[in-house]
């Protein structure tokens, strides 16, 4: 009887490189960078020729123009080109554009260090690893000796200066049964996350309380210093991120979130407490340990849950920009009396217990009046007249 196949999902694993391999690993950066800009050059050349019709290179067009590029390069090899050469036109070819942007390799703006390669490339030479002919040395090397294969990665480099090993590893899922069954997550500003239950993940202040920190180095010139603060910052933002989705992962077997727009609301000037509250990193950690934790995890519309009544479904809540800062109020219909985010995680809940819709024309399981009460029309002169 054949084996049952162990459900599993492919998470990207981070080892922090020691330091003493920083230097070639800036040294291959260089090199990397060389061969994107080639891919760069050649793609639009063919793409906007002098004479003849345009052609879009492929990753493989290129594999094939640059067949032997390995003995004018010292620390790279064959498939580190071939890896460069694929993301350049899978770039290229997601952004539609005949030419993308140079990678600089010296000065004020250079690129970050960047270092693609093929899973055979990685090797394990005892504690260590093995690329490209160069011995690397990684933090927490027991977890790096757990894992028993892995996928196509890279090197990576932060602002700050330090080099991290992105490895791709099959994990399994380890599916059990939670406690709770479901929840229902309001995103907010006066509050990172509410839960329907009444938990309350409180307002990020990562980068608020390192502002004036961050302004004296920037003003003494100390870049290096405030890079160092500014990760320190995402690094507290991340941590009580992490905290909140694994107690919601491990307590709930469904969880429900908003789908509040970032992007919208960093153009606005409260784009300082968005970004410092870090609703897309919340949703995208929600994502990944339910699925290996084999949850069910769900974005739905919050389009007038904090107004509607989560006990008779009425449109009573305080509405606009005004009505941002009242946090408590009492329905007019039924009398029930209601926290703001509280009733609006309950509404994003009862939203996704709902089953999607297959037509399209469904009616609403739950019946919400519209916001605004159709008025009767009176009909005109000219329109009596014309009846007449």
């Amino acid at each position: 009887m054949p084996e049952t196949p162990i459900p599993s999902v492919i998470r990207t694993l981070r080892f922090k490189v020691r330091r003493e391999g920083y230097a070639w690993l800036e040294a291959a950066a260089v090199e990397v960078n060389q061969v994107w800009n080639w891919s760069n050059e050649v793609s639009y050349k063919a793409a906007r020729p002098y004479s003849g019709p345009p052609r879009w290179l492929s990753g493989f067009d290129l594999d094939k123009l640059s067949s032997g590029a390995t003995k004018c390069f010292e620390h790279i090899g064959a498939d580190t080109i071939q890896k460069v050469n694929a993301e350049f036109a899978r770039r290229r070819r997601q952004f539609r554009k005949s030419k993308l942007r140079w990678r600089v390799s010296r000065g004020s703006r250079r690129s970050l260090g960047w270092v693609p390669f093929k899973a055979a490339s990685i090797r394990r030479n005892g504690r260590a690893l093995r690329f490209c002919g160069k011995t690397l040395r990684v933090f927490e090397s027991e977890r790096f000796l757990g894992i028993r294969q892995w996928q196509d990665g890279c090197f990576c480099q932060d602002a700050v200066g330090d080099w991290w090993l992105c490895l791709p590893a099959r994990v399994a899922i380890e599916s059990n049964v939670a406690p709770e069954p479901d929840v229902g997550i309001d995103l907010g500003l006066h509050a990172t996350a509410t839960t329907s239950d009444g938990a309350v993940l409180d307002a990020g202040r990562a980068y608020r309380d390192l502002e004036q920190r961050i302004g004296m180095a920037q003003r003494r010139g100390h870049k290096r210093h405030a890079k160092r603060l500014h990760r320190k910052a995402s690094r507290c933002r991340a941590n009580a991120l992490h905290r909140f989705s694994r107690k919601m992962v491990n307590t709930y077997q469904m969880i429900v979130v908003g789908d509040v727009s970032s992007l919208k609301l960093v153009k606005t000037r409260m784009a300082k407490a968005v970004l410092d509250s870090g609703w897309g990193m919340l949703r995208t950690q929600l994502q990944y340990k339910g699925e290996s934790a084999g949850r069910c995890v769900r974005v739905v519309s919050e389009r007038n849950t904090s107004r509607t009544c989560s006990a008779c479904g009425a449109l009573t809540g305080p509405a606009g920009v005004n009505g941002l800062r009242v946090r408590h109020w009492v329905c007019g219909e039924c009398g029930c009396a209601h926290d703001r985010d509280v009733n609006a995680a309950k509404n994003i809940l009862a939203a996704g217990r709902c089953s999607p819709s297959m037509c399209g024309n469904e009616p609403s399981p739950r019946h919400a009046p519209p916001s605004r009460t159709p008025r009767p029309r009176k009909a005109g002169k000219a329109r009596d007249g014309a009846a007449a």
